[in-house]
């Protein structure tokens, strides 16, 4: 693709775009060779299981890392873990002020402090507010979403207006927070919208993802039919829903708990930002026991399966102050992630067999999405009214017809763009013009390491293919002084004490063949291949081997 003289106004998504999580965009003006570029927003996903240790994935920021004398800021759209779950691993790699609504930059404030940076620079910008960055001006526009101050972005340029939506939704009964500012929206759709990046994820349902308000009546109710302990599953970000089930709690005159360390994070953050000032104080899990069972709910984690979650622990028997017992109830008033199907599964049925009754958004409405649905996607449009849409926040599919959508809406170009993708919205014809590096890293211990890298391809060898180290203990004149000796993980099981005789046996010929004369290097991948080849002949694995050698 050809690249033009002159400033460039261009789009770079390095996550969420091709996925759902890992919300990494970056938006670029000046030269093609040397723009000043601003990011907005930078967060994690969460593991499958598919890659062990892969609890927390990141976008990796090498091609911004390489620019950073050219990043400007951080914007963060709202509070929620794939939109700034990132920021504590990776601030150190691009060292950029960091801009954020009060709720969000206390979330923001609690989890650098958990990780020791405590001079990271985060500014406090006001709902509504507008500021300048380099080339960019910037207005904060209010929206609704799962979470309390979700922010849309007007990012206005030399080159054109466009409107980064974040995740959001059109509330018209939040709860916490204010409803959408449709006259903002409308006033920039009047001034001139270049372009609108936005949110995919309910691109496939109809209609509208339906109000927070809602759910009172029928949380209520849920709670009344039920006669013994009650526990209901939820995201702990949703300040909302907090406050819905508090209300349905004290309706019938039951005490509420929360279980969970990031359910008390996130109501410091919000009892100090302004929200929850009408609902009770929560009561501590420590006190949950000495509670009748139908005067107790307990709010707590892990509506997503997660193992180290208070209900996974609940479940299993294992938390230390929570437990439920036959007849009890449990609701999860959240949506299923994509990818967590088969977790969520497994604790639905450890709950079932103890007698614990499930419910879920199939059996009741005890959910509402924080995200739009085709209507409201198609209300967004007429309010902004871009020549040109580029969806994210969505896997490949949801971009496609998000983009399919976008036509109907009469937007002139519509643009789909995976990670990586550079799209040049202007001077000219919109198109992707060039394609950067992009990928994922994965937190191991207190670092970030690439999941094609070498620490990762380690760990799946041995983890699938066991791993051996071998030591040989030679005298002066190279000879051994004793047996091979050797220890294993995960190769033989108690009473295959035959299988660990070959392979030593297979090393002692291969040293005898290297002869005493032999350099270490070589006694060393002499005894390295006759490991994995014994193993291989009788187990039918190649194990990854370690070899040291001992002159006496």
């Amino acid at each position: 693709m050809s690249r033009r003289p002159g400033n460039e106004l261009v789009f770079l998504p390095l996550g969420g775009a091709g996925e759902i999580g890992m919300n990494l965009n970056l938006y670029g003006f000046g030269p093609p060779d040397d723009p000043e570029w601003l990011m907005v927003d930078l967060g994690v996903t969460f593991g499958d299981g598919s890659i062990p240790r892969a609890d927390v994935i990141l976008p990796d920021p090498t091609f911004i890392a390489e620019r950073r004398d050219r990043l400007i800021g951080l914007v963060l759209t709202h509070a929620h873990e794939d939109h700034l779950g990132a920021v504590p691993y990776l601030w150190d790699r691009l060292r950029c002020p960091i801009y954020a609504t009060p709720f969000t930059a206390a979330i923001l404030d609690a989890k650098l402090r958990e990780a020791g940076l405590n001079k990271v620079p985060v500014k406090i910008v006001q709902l509504g507010s507008r500021f300048s960055l380099g080339p960019f001006d910037l207005e904060l526009i209010t929206l609704t979403h799962s979470i309390p101050e979700p922010n849309a972005i007007a990012i206005r340029t030399p080159l054109g207006a466009i409107l980064h939506t974040g995740d959001w939704k059109f509330d018209p009964d939040p709860v916490v927070g204010p409803v959408s500012d449709e006259a903002a929206l409308k006033a920039l759709g009047d001034d001139g919208v270049l372009a609108v990046v936005c949110d995919s994820t309910n691109v496939f349902e109809k209609g509208v993802s339906g109000s927070e308000a809602s759910l009172l009546e029928t949380l209520t109710k849920v709670i009344a039919d039920s006669p013994n302990r009650v526990a209901v599953a939820c995201f702990a970000s949703n300040v909302a829903r907090l406050e819905t089930i508090a209300r349905a709690a004290a309706a019938n005159d039951r005490t509420v708990v929360i279980a969970g360390r990031s359910l008390r994070r996130i109501e410091a953050a919000a009892r100090g930002t302004g929200y929850l000032q009408d609902t009770p104080a929560f009561v501590d899990e420590a006190d949950c026991g000495h509670m009748p069972r139908d005067k107790v709910l307990i709010i707590c984690t892990g509506s997503q399966g997660e193992p180290r979650a208070a209900l996974a622990r609940i479940a299993a028997g294992t938390h230390p102050n929570v437990a439920l017992e036959p007849g009890d109830r449990v609701i999860f008033s959240s949506r299923v992630i994509p990818g967590h199907e088969t977790s969520i599964a497994r604790l639905h049925n450890q709950l079932v067999r103890t007698g614990v009754d499930v419910i879920t958004w199939r059996d009741h409405d005890v959910h509402v999405s924080g995200h739009p649905c085709r209507d409201e996607l198609a209300h967004m449009y007429a309010l902004a009214r871009p020549k040109i849409a580029v969806p994210v926040h969505g896997e490949i599919r949801h971009l496609i017809e998000h983009a399919r959508l976008a036509k109907t809406c009469q937007v002139r170009t519509a643009i789909v763009a995976e990670n990586g993708s550079m799209v040049r919205l202007a001077p000219g014809r919109a198109e992707i013009v060039d394609t950067v590096p992009s990928g994922r890293l994965m937190v191991d211990g207190n670092r970030a390491v690439s999941i094609d890298g070498e620490v990762v391809r380690s760990l799946n060898r041995t983890i699938f293919q066991g791993s051996a180290v071998v030591t040989v203990v030679f005298d002066r004149k190279g000879r051994l002084v004793e047996s091979p000796m050797m220890s294993t993980t995960g190769l033989t099981d108690a009473g295959e004490d035959e299988v660990e005789s070959d392979v030593i046996a297979a090393i002692e010929t291969a040293i005898e063949k290297a002869g005493p004369l032999a350099h270490d290097e070589a006694i060393v991948e002499a005894v390295r291949i006759a490991t994995r080849r014994a193993f291989f002949a009788t187990i039918g694995k190649k194990p990854w081997t370690r070899v040291h050698v001992v002159r006496h």
